[in-house]
Formats: C-alpha cells, sequence, structure tokens
C-alpha cells in the first residue's frame, strides 16, 4: 500500500474551472473531520499490512481546517496504520493561507510537503479563474514557506486560459523558475461541462484557444523548464532531481492506494472503489458506522488500459518484460502491434527495455495511447 489520499472539499469559495468535488458548507467541518476519521479506522484491513509510504491531503483546500482538525486526522492516520520510517506528507494549500503563523503551527504536524495552487501570476486571469489570491501573494506563500523550513515544495501552474497570449504564458514561467520550486505540475485549461468557466465558453464570453495556440505554449513549458533543470518526468509535472511526487508517481506505477473522505477514490490492483460524492450523506453514513461507495471490479483488459493509460504517460513509459509477466500473450501481441506502427512513425520509441513516448509523441500523447489501448 503506496499511499493514502484525503479528500477535503471544503473551499472558501468555488474557482470558475473547477469540477471535483466541493462545498462551501464550513459550519461541518468538524462533524467531516470526524466522519472522515472514523473511516480511517474502519478501513484500516484495506492496506492490509502494508507500509504506507504517502500521505496526501487534496481537495478542495485541505489548509482551511483548522489545525485541531488537521491534528486529529494526523493522529488517527498514524495510530491506525504502518507508517513508513520517511513518509512524503502533502498538504494543498491555497497561497492565500500560507501566513507566517499558519506555516509555524503546521510545522508542528507530520507534513513535509507544500503543494500549492498557484496558476498564474496574472491577476486578471486570476481573477476570472476565480482564485482568491494574487500574483504577490503566491510569491510571498512561497517565501513563506521557505522561511518556515519547508524544503519540498510544488506549484500548479494552468496553460492555454482563456484570451492568454505567448508573451504572457512566458511570464508566468519565468516568474515560477525565479521562485524555484522543487516541483511544478502544470494542465491544459479543460473546460469542464457544468462548471461556471464552461457556460461562459458556451454563451460566447470568450473563444477557446486555437490546438496551435495550446502547442505553443505547451512546446514553451518544456523547454523553459528543462533549462531551468527540471526534469519532465510525467506530461504535466516537472521537478528538481529526486523531488518528483511519490504520491503521484504511486498512481501512474500501479501501485495500491486508500481514499478517504466524500468521492475519494481507492484502488488495491484488482478493483476500483469510490465514496459517494455527497458529504451530508457521507457524514450520516459514517456517523451510522456505514461506508457508502460504489465499486468495480476491473477484468485485466481493463487493468492493461488502465495501466497503458497511466504508465505513458511517465518518462520511464512501459516496462516490457513487466507487461509480459503482469498480462496475458494475447494483450501484450496486441501492444506490440501497435507500438511498432507508432515507433514507426516517431510517436514511440523503446529504450532500455521500455516503452516511451517521443519528444514528437508527447504532443500527440491521447492519440498514441487510444492506438495501444484494447478495445
Amino acid at each position: 500500500m503506496a499511499g493514502i489520499y484525503i479528500h477535503i472539499p471544503f473551499c472558501k469559495q468555488r474557482c470558475t474551472y473547477c469540477a471535483f468535488y466541493s462545498t462551501t458548507l464550513y459550519n461541518i467541518r468538524e462533524r467531516y473531520v470526524k466522519a472522515l476519521c472514523q473511516e480511517l479506522v474502519m478501513r484500516k484491513e484495506y492496506a492490509g499490512s502494508e507500509t504506507v509510504e504517502t500521505i496526501y491531503l487534496g481537495g478542495g483546500t485541505p489548509s482551511t481546517l483548522s489545525m485541531e482538525q488537521l491534528k486529529m486526522i494526523c493522529d488517527t492516520i498514524y495510530a491506525t496504520y504502518h507508517i513508513s520510517q520517511a513518509p512524503e506528507v502533502t498538504i494543498e494549500c491555497n497561497p492565500d493561507d500560507l501566513t507566517p503563523e499558519f506555516l509555524a503551527q503546521l510545522k508542528e504536524l507530520p507534513f513535509n510537503r507544500i503543494s500549492m495552487g498557484v496558476q498564474s501570476f496574472n491577476d486578471t486571469q486570476l481573477k476570472r479563474l476565480g482564485r482568491r489570491h494574487n500574483a504577490d501573494k503566491a510569491c510571498q506563500a512561497v517565501k513563506n514557506a521557505r522561511d518556515a523550513g519547508y524544503d519540498n515544495i510544488s506549484i500548479d501552474l494552468i496553460f492555454a486560459l482563456p484570451g492568454s497570449t505567448i508573451t504572457e504564458w512566458e511570464h508566468d514561467l519565468d516568474c515560477a523558475i525565479a521562485l524555484q520550486p522543487n516541483h511544478i505540475s502544470a494542465y491544459n485549461l479543460t473546460y469542464e461541462e457544468g462548471t461556471p468557466m464552461h457556460r461562459a465558453l458556451e454563451r460566447g464570453d470568450f473563444a477557446e484557444l486555437s490546438e496551435e495556440e495550446n502547442i505553443e505554449q505547451f512546446q514553451m513549458l518544456i523547454a523553459k523548464l528543462k533549462e531551468a533543470g527540471y526534469r519532465h518526468y510525467e506530461i504535466s509535472n516537472f521537478a528538481k532531481p529526486g523531488c518528483e511526487s511519490r504520491h503521484n508517481s504511486s498512481y501512474w506505477n500501479d501501485t495500491p492506494y486508500i481514499g478517504c473522505g466524500a468521492a475519494a477514490h481507492s484502488y488495491n490492483g484488482t478493483s476500483r472503489q469510490w465514496n459517494i460524492a455527497d458529504i451530508q450523506e457521507y457524514i450520516k453514513g459514517m456517523e451510522s458506522g456505514e461506508h457508502n461507495f460504489e465499486i468495480e471490479q476491473l477484468t485485466e483488459e481493463e487493468r492493461y488500459n488502465d495501466t497503458i493509460l497511466t504508465r505513458l504517460r511517465t518518462a520511464d513509459g512501459l516496462p516490457l518484460e513487466w507487461m509480459k509477466e503482469k498480462f496475458c500473450d494475447r494483450l501484450n501481441r496486441h501492444m506490440q502491434r501497435a507500438a511498432e506502427k507508432e515507433i514507426a512513425l516517431g510517436n514511440l520509441k523503446e529504450e532500455n527495455g521500455s516503452l516511451s513516448l517521443t519528444e514528437k509523441g508527447i504532443f500527440i500523447s491521447d492519440a498514441v495511447i487510444r492506438e495501444l489501448i484494447y478495445i
């Protein structure tokens, strides 16, 4: 069991682009945390005797919880599970929350990695995205975290924002690089149905950037971060040497994990399960001792497809001998036939016993991955 994911769905305000499950019902935070801790204890057998290597509090905005609530969660995890001697313990934070006072208190808890959603250093874009910080506060938050003694900091960025130019995106990258975070996640903006951003696009409030503009910004992202010393270890993720996200890597490397909280997902190698995406019903279920979730048993074909989808996103790619051990000859033959075509097109390469995307293939990764999927 590589990791525990804890979903904290509370947000002071919802971002216009976000489709993750969240709520602004702050008055039930205490009940939610107690329910969450009960689930952690209730599901300890899911981890079996495995050592937990990573803990990740995501959201939502975990930094909106009180220190007492965060401590309750950490204490429950450490009292219930077998935690490794050197775990990676991450908390997602809004830059607004990272004051010196908050960080001084946070330092008393096990967190050793901070991930903050900066998204942009353009105040106009931040306002459009519904973020509650500005560029100056984002920069100050990184400084505050460094001053507090945190030496593993990750920031999120979004590219291809509405109306953005290549010059504006270069400014965002320059600002990010100047802060020298250990890790940068950069995501292409997607217009998720049901979000305010999607509705604004449908109304014609702005136009979506062209495919060429998207590619141009992605190319600049890769080039500038490589020049700045970041390893492009997954399509959307870049890290200084040794600072790759251990928790996220477990998702891409087919390692089991447990997810607790409303809408959280878990995976044990043969099945996936997910909690109800309704905070009130989740709390009621936990308070009555019932785990309200759905489960899906995965066929070998589904597990193969999941592996292709995740591993081919990484720089390390698909280890061929491992694939032969894990999946039947029929699926491996399908993979090899499809891979040969993509290698001939220059989209895939086979090196050191693994299949991985070429620089050309990265830009059409979805199409390449579809070729290897078994239908």
